[in-house]
């Protein structure tokens, strides 16, 4: 709120004034002719926003009622809640207080039921402040002299009118992007025009391409961005090694997956005379080449993260930058900000170093090739890299000291196996099963956790502008919530003095470790957590058990990272003597960059969610029939879901539980047979049929047998 609006609203909350007309107000506080229109704007936002209205003689009054602006998740059965501004709790809204709001619309509500032990608070929508979609991608359908389009997203709240005169080039049933015209309103649908024909939903390709337009994902760099790119080439500058710590001649490692193209980081161990760990992690110097305020710079800004869908990438930075210079290839001369540690025996850092290098590495390794090393069966591996194998065994040496130390402090180890969706060359699911992962994913792990810990807490106390990587302590209300589940297991989480610790979640996950309900144990674990997210301020990270902790190791991918490797690089370059006026400056930068970053970061997770769940469902699609053996995930007042064993999950509904009626108990979380009394709860095996599958709505049903 600016100056003049305060100023005004002061005015009239003095205790004599009485309501007046917008000339009235405008004489007294001597607002000159010129700037009367902008008086009346001013007043007018004030009205919109609900902090003054206007009495039946049009005259100017403070409304007394406290209005609270949040962001409406809409369900698709036409309930919602509101998230408000700076509170974690969210407002129920039923349908007929939600004033036509749309998914993610900004709205003010005024409270008319307050939180209490059996429920949220109540809200009532009085006035949408701004849509959060002006286009949408959905199915054309066409009615000869009208049309709709349905949307995707079934959360959004409305089809969209099409007149025909907006058709442009539609089909029916083909997949189009649309601009909304009119919002919906007294129960009227939204009306738009049809600005971009996609295609045949099932064409290869359109699935990918219908969530980047939904989204509007930045799919293509602009011709500038990539020309600034490309001025940087493909090898360094050498008057610039000068300047840096010359590690060519160490033998240095990258250890990623086998298909990765952007290689941002690269490790080296050794023992050290007295018994200890030297650590080298080696970070791409991304900020040596996208500068701050550049054409590279805003548009990775824009971005804020790589996101990986299936079967595309959209990167944060383009290829000459992520794939090129900028990325630690074997055998060429490198750029990179190195992190050194001395660790001990039982995984404590003893000391730290941080500085600018250039390296070359000797070998582009992947986890698979460094597992075979590590297990000792594969002669034809163990010969190829016969040079290095003592490496790589002090690497496994030093993660698994690393880990049990924080095993120790209370680390949640969620064992959550990632999907593995393979795709033909025409972007179909060839195959889904869980992606395998080794100890050789480990070993990079603990390096990059530690590296990350150790620069957090190094210019956390040089009082640095910064940006932490944050993950707060969960409510107790839903630890507490998560204990009535766990009760099933005869498990529970220990809360002392309205208090929970990382350590009593991790003694839960190591209760279960190799159980057949480890999987769902661990999901529940990580839905009652808060989500991890970037803030300009220190607050700890509860899942890691650390107190201090950001993301250093990837500035390819992540703009945080960059951020604060621009700030590292200007402490290196002004040898820890920065001025006051970089500190203030770059404070601010790192409030908005940290914000920015996680609504991003939002984005491109909601985004990789959605992929893989369309994917999973066109996969079951052409398996309808057929049966499978599952676990219960979550038991709910309307079905059980069941996770089968390559990750797919879908809904058995009430009606497809047999010929038994279940009831819900909500207190203890199961269904119970009226007559027979069977139960079904989180963690037990069902076998199921899949009865449909439906890739637009990201949708999978199934029986039970």
């Amino acid at each position: 709120m600016n100056k003049k609006a305060e100023m005004i609203l002061e005015f009239m909350k003095d205790d004599d004034y009485v309501p007046m007309k917008a000339k009235e107000i405008a004489m007294i506080l001597g607002v000159p002719k010129k700037d009367y229109p902008e008086f009346l704007e001013i007043l007018h936002h004030l009205e919109m926003e609900f902090k003054i209205g206007k009495n039946k003689k049009k005259r100017y009054k403070i409304i007394e009622e406290n209005y609270q602006e949040g962001v409406y998740r809409r369900n698709k059965k036409g309930f919602g809640f509101v998230k408000l501004d700076g509170k974690e709790e969210e407002v129920y809204i039923a349908k007929e207080n939600s004033h036509n709001a749309l998914n993610g619309d900004k709205v003010l509500i005024e409270i008319i039921e307050e939180k209490n032990k059996v429920k949220s608070a109540e809200g009532k929508i009085k006035r949408i402040i701004n849509h959060k979609k002006d286009t949408l991608v959905g199915t054309f359908q066409n009615n000869t002299n009208f049309g709709f389009v349905v949307p995707d997203d079934k959360t959004f709240g409305t089809d969209v009118f099409i007149s025909k005169k907006d058709f442009g080039k539609a089909r029916n049933g083909h997949k189009v992007l649309v601009k909304i015209t009119k919002y919906p309103i007294k129960g009227k649908k939204a009306e738009g025009k049809v600005i971009e024909v996609l295609g045949p939903p099932n064409q290869a390709g359109i699935d990918m391409l219908s969530l980047i337009k939904e989204y509007k994902l930045p799919s293509t760099f602009p011709e500038k961005v990539v020309e600034e790119a490309k001025l940087y080439g493909n090898k360094i500058d050498e008057k610039d090694i000068k300047n840096r710590v010359d590690l060519r001649k160490d033998i240095i490692f990258t250890i990623d997956g086998e298909d990765a193209k952007d290689l941002d980081d690269a490790v080296k161990v050794t023992r050290l005379p007295n018994g200890n760990y030297k650590l080298d992690v080696h970070i791409a110097d991304v900020s040596n080449y996208v500068k701050e305020g550049s054409i590279l710079d805003q548009e990775a800004l824009l971005r804020g993260t790589s996101i990986y869908m299936l079967g595309r990438v959209i990167p944060m930075l383009p290829r000459e930058i992520s794939n090129g210079i900028c990325s630690l290839n074997a055998k060429e001369d490198r750029f990179t900000i190195t992190c050194t540690m001395e660790i001990d025996k039982k995984g404590n850092v003893v000391t730290q170093e941080v500085y600018k290098s250039v390296i070359n590495v000797a070998e582009r390794m992947n986890y698979k090739d460094v597992q075979e090393i590590l297990d000792g069966k594969n002669k034809k591996i163990l010969e190829r890299y016969k040079e290095y194998i003592g490496d790589f065994k002090l690497m496994a040496e030093l993660a698994t000291i690393l880990k049990n130390k924080r095993q120790m402090q209370g680390y949640l180890n969620l064992d959550i196996p990632e999907s593995k969706i393979e795709l033909d060359i025409q972007g179909k699911v060839r195959n889904i099963s869980k992606y395998q992962t080794y100890f050789s994913h480990e070993i990079i792990e603990q390096f990059m956790l530690t590296a990350n810990e150790v620069i957090a807490e190094k210019f956390y106390w040089l009082e640095s502008p910064f940006i932490y990587r944050v993950h707060e302590e969960p409510d107790i209300d839903k630890v507490k919530e998560l204990n009535k589940f766990l009760y099933n297991f005869g498990l529970n989480i220990k809360i002392s003095n309205e208090k929970v610790y990382p350590k009593e979640f991790s003694k839960v996950l190591e209760e279960v470790k190799g159980k057949e309900e480890e999987r769902v144990v661990s999901n529940l674990i990580l839905r009652t957590l808060k989500v991890a997210k970037y803030e300009a301020e220190n607050k700890g990270h509860f899942g890691i058990a650390s107190k201090y902790y950001c993301h250093f190791t990837s500035p390819i991918r992540r703009y945080p990272d960059l951020f604060i490797h621009r700030i590292i690089s200007k402490y290196l370059e002004q040898n820890y003597n920065v001025s006051d006026k970089f500190i203030e400056e770059y404070s601010k930068k790192a409030e908005d960059r940290a914000f920015k970053s996680s609504e991003r970061e939002k984005i491109a997770t909601k985004v990789e969610r959605e992929s893989e769940d369309l994917k999973k469902a066109e996969y079951m699609e052409e398996r309808i029939g057929e049966i499978y053996e599952g676990i219960i995930s979550s038991v709910t007042q309307f079905g059980i879901f069941v996770e089968l064993e390559n990750t797919v999950e879908g809904l058995v509904r009430f009606e497809n539980l047999g010929d038994e009626y279940f009831i819900y108990d909500e207190s203890r979380k199961i269904l119970i047979g009226e007559k027979t009394k069977k139960t079904y709860k989180i963690g037990d095996k069902v076998k199921i049929k899949v009865i449909s599958a439906n890739k637009i709505l990201r949708q999978i049903d199934f029986e039970i047998c």
